[in-house]
């Protein structure tokens, strides 16, 4: 009998640390690269779904930049912080992880 206990765990962080090194970085970095700066912390990933409306407005927004709200893979909104406190990344960008809350089972863009 196959040993699957555990596994759809680690599929879960798989998918989340993709999401955040991957999807999510890219499109933060078009939005950068199209605007000058990336997203406030409290405009947030919505920037990247529809342009902003709060100062600092984008002039050059081009997006969508993603298709749907991000969720993590336990259906918790992703958390985005810019400017970041971990360098030398200019933004935070972590999953919650499984218990929903900033705790050592976060998912983030700095480890």
């Amino acid at each position: 009998m196959p040993r699957l206990v555990g596994r759809s765990e680690e599929a879960r962080i798989g998918a989340a640390r993709a999401d955040i090194k991957g999807n999510l970085s890219l499109a933060l970095r078009l939005y950068e690269v199209d605007n000058g700066r990336y997203p406030t912390s409290e405009q947030g990933l919505a920037a990247l779904m529809s342009k902003p409306t709060s100062p600092p407005v984008p002039e050059n927004w081009k997006g969508s930049y993603i298709e749907q709200e991000p969720l993590d893979p336990w259906k918790h909104p992703y958390v985005y912080r810019y400017p970041g406190t971990h360098p030398p990344r200019d933004y935070d960008l972590l999953s919650l992880g499984p218990d929903g809350k900033e705790s050592g089972d976060d998912i983030t863009n700095w480890q």
